[in-house]
């Protein structure tokens, strides 16, 4: 007991030094808590990804469409229990030039997409109401928060991969069956955006962007897979089957360098972690090392010395670990509102809050090493001509 309060004097001794180094390590450990955030709301898609789902898209890229014709053949494959249909539309709402304007629209089959996608909970009577309305639409919650969309409101559509102007009416608002489900969306009816293309551009309709399969037993998948992709392999438009993870994983890749770049920043702010503290240590250390020796002098042990040194590194790392992981979460809430469907999923993992933490404390000991060592190998005489 005797030990802690002296740390905690030689904490105070120095008010001011000490409520900085708080503060560097604060805003430290809350800037690798939001890159860590950043990385997994990035690939928030991936862990989301159903076990049971596959994606069938064009063997050259996503950008190329799949004859519907297609769709009657993969659902006669053995394990494929399910298929539905979807295809990315684009357009503009409102100011395209605003990030807060944008937000996925997805043409869907209406009477097979939502059963396969069971995280999307829409109620009975919405959903009935969408089936039934060519040009209605579902919008996820957080979408409707942040647009204001109610049920029977008319939402305006700029074309651009479909030219012309669109108009498509709520009829339903889904809710994600957890936090992982993305609530960001618009889905509307296929057969509404392939009557319009056939009236706007003969020869475009009859076009899908990609197949959702769900498949009966996970370890049939690559058997899935291969024989999907092999009642296409001559035709001109050939086929890649993929789980949902892979099909995800595919999408974040194409942004590897922005997460590597973000990763070796997280692990750059360790570094200036534990030099912000070993550097205040060190200099405390040094000022005191007359007062150890006499310590020493007086019967105070190797372990005493010890105590003062990494009590007072430890204290200042968990305060400041503490107040930097405080910082994280609105940090993370501020993303998300700026950019609500850029990145649909921010949460702090418990994880990133282990790793912060883990870190702090990892540092605080780090610190104390050297002063400590220095300390404890000092002779008595040394240290009283020590001049601080």
């Amino acid at each position: 007991m005797f030990v802690v309060k002296l740390v905690l004097k030689n904490a105070l001794r120095h008010k001011l030094r000490t409520i900085l180094t708080i503060l560097g390590i604060a805003i430290a450990v809350a800037a690798f808590g939001f890159i860590r955030t950043i990385v997994t709301a990035w690939s928030a898609g991936v862990e989301a990804s159903a076990e049971n789902r596959m994606i069938t898209r064009h063997a050259v890229s996503f950008i190329f469409t799949l004859p519907y014709s297609y769709r009657d053949q993969i659902a006669g494959i053995q394990g494929v229990e399910e298929v539905s249909y979807a295809n990315w539309f684009g357009g503009n709402y409102k100011d395209a030039s605003d990030w807060k304007n944008f937000f996925p629209r997805v043409a869907v089959d209406p009477d097979t997409y939502f059963s396969l996608y069971p995280e999307y909970i829409v109620p009975a009577d919405q959903l009935e109401a969408f089936k039934r309305e060519r040009n209605s639409c579902i919008v996820g919650a957080k979408l409707a928060r942040e647009q204001g969309f109610k049920l029977g409101d008319v939402i305006p559509i700029e074309g651009d991969i479909f030219p012309g102007k669109w108009e498509f009416t709520v009829r339903g608002i889904y809710e994600g069956k957890d936090k992982t489900a993305d609530e960001t969306q618009m889905f509307f009816h296929w057969n509404y955006l392939n009557e319009r293309i056939k009236e706007l551009q003969p020869g475009r309709e009859g076009q899908i962007g990609w197949y959702v399969l769900k498949v009966s037993n996970a370890t049939d998948m690559t058997r899935v897979a291969r024989a999907v992709d092999g009642l296409y392999e001559n035709s001109r438009a050939r086929t890649k089957t993929e789980t949902e993870k892979e099909f995800q994983q595919s999408f974040v890749s194409m942004s590897s360098s922005i997460i590597t770049s973000l990763k070796a920043a997280s692990y750059l702010i360790i570094g200036i972690i534990l030099l912000v503290l070993a550097n205040t240590i060190v200099m405390a250390a040094r000022e005191r090392m007359r007062e150890y020796a006499v310590l020493k002098t007086i019967g105070f042990k190797k372990s005493h010395i010890i105590g003062l040194i990494g009590g007072e590194s430890m204290m200042i790392a968990i305060i400041g670990g503490a107040i930097g992981l405080a910082l994280t979460f609105p940090a993370a809430g501020a993303l998300a509102a700026a950019f609500p469907t850029f990145f649909p999923i921010v949460n702090v993992e418990p994880m990133t809050i282990v790793f912060a933490s883990a870190i702090a404390l990892l540092a605080g000991i780090v610190a104390a090493l050297f002063p400590a060592s220095r300390a404890v190998r000092m002779k008595i005489a040394d240290g009283l001509r020590s001049l601080g």
